[in-house]
């Protein structure tokens, strides 16, 4: 069997140059096809698909606030940047987006669910069920029972979760926690829908509970005892070691003036400079 010659060198530089125009002619098929299709008006945007549980926004106005920011058609367009498009608009808290061919994109949306307003009292921000705050236009609220929370930036689930602990704590009391704060030392005060204030205290999330539990536990027996209820509460301060300090309405440490009922009382009354009464209840 003869071996075969090598092909001469000419026939090598043909094949060669077959080879680099046929490749050459296929690359350039290919990018003027992709440039004709990518500016091809069937390719444009033709539809936006918005879904999700919208309570506050309706898929016909974001579609008409959104759309006319989109760049780009159906290959183009930068996903990235309609999903960004999107949760800039209020109340929506999570934008997912993908093409549907030939020329569509669906959204799926999550708004936000408030939870509670955030801050000054004269702020309308507001923190969702999952302790992120965002702003958004507090007239669309439907809930005019939304407690206020404050506290120091960053730690608004803390505070959320602290008032998810709290709120049950108060029900035998006939209120609710109106609002609540955490100041920056670490200290907790909340309002009471009756509004009285109560301090808290610092601690960990127990302490503070269990502290709140023995003072709901004995405030109608201490009221009792200076001839009041419960809801006669103006201010407590939980602070203390071996007990609380209440105001209550109509009782007075003045001379001659507390009721013959505070007599009897096992607490120890504030200095008699202390106009309303502030009383001691052991926590047992």
């Amino acid at each position: 069997m003869t071996a075969s010659l090598p092909a001469p060198l000419d026939v090598k530089l043909m094949n060669l140059t077959a080879t680099v125009l046929f490749v050459g002619c296929a690359a350039f098929v290919l990018v003027v096809g992709g440039s004709w299709m990518l500016r091809h008006p069937a390719f444009a945007i033709g539809r936006i698909v918005v879904q999700g549980e919208l309570v506050h926004n309706n898929a016909v106005t974001l579609r008409a606030n959104v759309g006319p920011h989109l760049v780009g058609n159906f290959f183009t367009v930068d996903l990235r940047a309609v999903r960004e498009a999107f949760e800039q608009v209020p109340w929506v808290r999570h934008a997912m987006v993908r093409r549907e061919f030939p020329n569509s994109l669906r959204v799926e949306l999550q708004e936000h669910d408030a939870a509670a307003y955030w801050g000054a009292e004269e702020g309308s921000t507001l923190v969702n069920s999952q302790g992120e705050v965002f702003e958004a236009n507090g007239d669309d609220l439907d809930a005019d029972d939304l407690p206020r929370l404050q506290g120091p930036q960053g730690q608004s689930l803390e505070v959320l979760q602290m008032y998810h602990r709290l709120q049950p704590v108060f029900e035998p009391l006939d209120t609710k926690v109106d609002a609540l704060e955490l100041t920056g030392r670490g200290g907790w005060r909340a309002t009471l829908d009756s509004g009285a204030m109560v301090e808290l205290g610092g601690g960990t999330p127990q302490d503070v509970v269990q502290r709140t539990q023995r003072f709901v536990r004995t405030l109608a027996r201490v009221a009792g005892q200076y001839g009041r209820r419960a809801d006669a509460l103006e201010s407590a301060d939980l602070r203390h070691a071996d007990g609380y300090a209440l105001r209550l309405r109509g009782v007075t440490t003045v001379n001659g003036d507390a009721p013959k009922a505070a007599a009897r009382a096992p607490a120890r009354t504030a200095p008699q400079r202390a106009r309303p009464a502030r009383t001691t209840g052991q926590n047992h």
